[in-house]
């Protein structure tokens, strides 16, 4: 299934749970298959008393996982439009797979967040979309010299979810939309700046970590355990990231700037518009250019609604607007031209921000049903 499951022991007689998201030819693209193979035993391990801890993690260096499937999310999208009908606003029937992936999806999501032992993810190179949060959700988030932290969503039509409406809220003023809205590049001093990491581990310690948590005796306290050997560690990579830059604390007074402004369409221009001499900033500003104009006004409106919502209510509203998402043409769209077709020329929907067709943006933020799938969390 893609999944590696493991138990290894460790002093104490106490045992350590390993999972692996093991597709690393798609950089360990998160499937609903890996997502049904997580969720049954995590549940279990949850139970399990002699079971301490969990390590998250990806196959091979150049990825922990890079994203949701959403290649096979545009199969669904695509099928159940050729299905229609659609209606006036040209919004057609429930994808079922689409909407199954996205509840399972978000339940693992949480399910890590409200975990009771340490999850420990190893966020070693890509880290983006789904991935995002899998890794955002984890106790113990570790960054490495090759991490990069990214929610480019609105290059495919699509809004950061997963969580995003939660954490990129909880960040310093502006910061969150303008990660939102441009999809940059966070590498690990950003990262740790930011608080979406908890710790800077250089990659060639990453044969270390499960020898040393097994060489644990006391389990007492299984986040001090924990805690302890990470600590070590890190100390012992201070010098990979001491001359790492941190483009977006450098950039910080600047976006704020750039960012304080009432209305969405002068923000917006004032990022495409600013020259920070800067290469970084410059990916961010393309990654905005070539955004969708209804994605845009998705994020601004998702991250305004979520600003005071609890976790559980960011879930049930990001599941709802998900599936509205897949009942509509952009998506797709947004899908075929970036890893399909890859002309990188995507037809979308409308021109501008401000020829958003209103009715349309209200009719994604309705759920799609009376109750939410998600209501029990």
């Amino acid at each position: 299934m893609s999944l590696i499951v493991e138990e290894h022991a460790t002093g104490g007689g106490r045992r350590i749970g390993r999972l692996v998201l093991d597709n690393a030819r798609s950089l360990n693209a998160l499937s609903l298959e890996m997502i049904e193979g997580m969720l049954p035993q995590l549940a279990a391990w949850r139970q399990d008393e002699g079971l301490v801890a969990v390590l998250l993690e990806g196959a091979g260096d150049r990825a922990f996982c890079a994203g949701g499937d959403v290649v096979g999310l545009y199969r669904a999208i695509t099928s159940a439009r050729e299905a229609g009908p659609l209606d006036e606003l040209g919004m057609g029937p429930i994808p079922e797979p689409a909407a199954r992936f996205f509840e399972r999806e978000y339940r693992l999501d949480y399910l890590l967040h409200d975990y009771p032992k340490p999850v420990i993810c190893w966020g070693g190179g890509i880290v983006m979309g789904g991935g995002l949060g899998l890794f955002s959700a984890s106790r113990q988030r570790i960054v490495t010299e090759s991490s990069r932290l990214a929610m480019p969503e609105v290059t495919i039509a699509l809004y950061p979810d997963v969580g995003g409406s939660w954490f990129l809220n909880r960040l310093p003023p502006g910061l969150g939309e303008f990660i939102a809205l441009t999809g940059c590049q966070l590498n690990a001093n950003d990262s740790l700046w930011l608080g979406l990491a908890s710790r800077a581990i250089a990659a060639s310690q990453r044969a270390e970590w499960l020898p040393r948590l097994q060489e644990v005796a006391d389990w007492r306290d299984p986040a001090v355990a924990v805690g302890r050997v990470l600590r070590q560690l890190e100390a012992a990579s201070l010098e990979v990231f001491a001359e790492q830059p941190s483009p977006l604390r450098e950039h910080q007074d600047g976006i704020r700037r750039l960012m304080d402004r009432e209305r969405l369409t002068d923000r917006v221009a004032a990022i495409l518009d600013a020259d920070f001499d800067s290469p970084w900033f410059e990916r961010a500003r393309q990654g905005l250019a070539a955004g969708s104009p209804l994605a845009i006004r998705v994020i601004d409106e998702q991250l305004r609604r979520c600003r005071h919502c609890s976790l559980a209510e960011v879930f049930r509203r990001e599941l709802a607007l998900s599936v509205q998402l897949c009942r509509y043409r952009e998506f797709a769209e947004g899908v075929r031209a970036r890893l399909i077709d890859k002309d990188n020329h995507p037809d979308w929907s409308f021109g501008t921000l401000e020829q958003v067709d209103e009715a349309l943006l209200a009719a994604l933020f309705t759920p799609p049903w009376p109750r939410s799938p998600l209501q029990d969390l």
